[in-house]
């Protein structure tokens, strides 16, 4: 069945709706020229998308996960408002899809399409809930992901454990931080100290080690980035 025939149009209306009534031009003008976005913004604080989502998708609940999936494709693609695209992130929190492995192309096409990192950053926190929800499945895909010619789907994997705290699966992020640790890229690099730097505030001891093993290898923002919130070694 086509997307477009079963997808939820309350949601669809009440998002895209509630976002134009939103809509604040002058800053609309500054998010645009600080996210170089190629897609025009409309102004909405990040905080007001995720209440207009909220309340769309309460107030015409969704049928099904499928349902789900086809309305966030259609907001997803049919955008032409970057917020439109943070609208379509943020549906995707919902608990009907939580940990569910059918949503990994979406989460997939979010990277590959939005390919900028605002939007990146804001899917890397799905992947996680997918990880810990499919370890096995979804540790050869990161895997994959680490070495991917897209420079943002190796992103996306570096930052996939962000938010996991004690969860975290050191040995993955380990293989994957070292897949890339030769690579010049600046979200790249960046990436990498932000994912250590994160996991460090759980095993400061495990991130010192790392770091230390590897700083011959690690970009001066890499290193910086990750110790920053790390005891001096005395």
């Amino acid at each position: 069945m086509n997307h477009r025939e079963t997808v939820n149009g309350r949601v669809l209306t009440a998002v895209r709706t509630g976002l134009r009534e939103r809509a604040d031009p002058v800053r609309a003008a500054g998010a645009g020229a600080y996210l170089k976005s190629t897609i025009p913004c409309l102004g909405v604080r990040v905080p007001e998308v995720r209440q207009i989502v909220s309340a769309a998708a309460a107030g015409a609940p969704f049928d099904s996960p499928e349902q789900l999936r086809a309305t966030v494709l259609e907001l997803w693609r049919g955008a032409v408002a970057r917020e439109e695209r943070y609208a379509a992130i943020d549906l995707t929190a919902n608990r009907m899809v939580s940990g569910d492995m059918r949503m990994l192309p979406v989460y997939e096409e979010f990277i590959r399409s939005g390919a900028w990192w605002d939007l990146v950053d804001g899917t890397v926190g799905r992947l996680c809930g997918l990880l810990q929800a499919n370890r096995t499945e979804m540790t050869a895909v990161l895997l994959g992901w680490s070495t991917d010619p897209d420079l943002w789907i190796r992103r996306a994997a570096i930052l996939s454990q962000l938010k996991a705290k004690a969860a975290t699966d050191a040995s993955l992020l380990a293989r994957i931080v070292d897949a890339n640790l030769a690579d010049p890229e600046f979200f790249i690099r960046k990436a990498i100290g932000w994912a250590l730097r994160e996991y460090g505030k759980t095993d400061p001891a495990w991130v010192a080690a790392f770091v230390g093993a590897h700083a011959a290898a690690m970009s001066p923002l890499s290193r910086r980035e990750a110790v920053r919130h790390l005891a001096p070694v005395r």
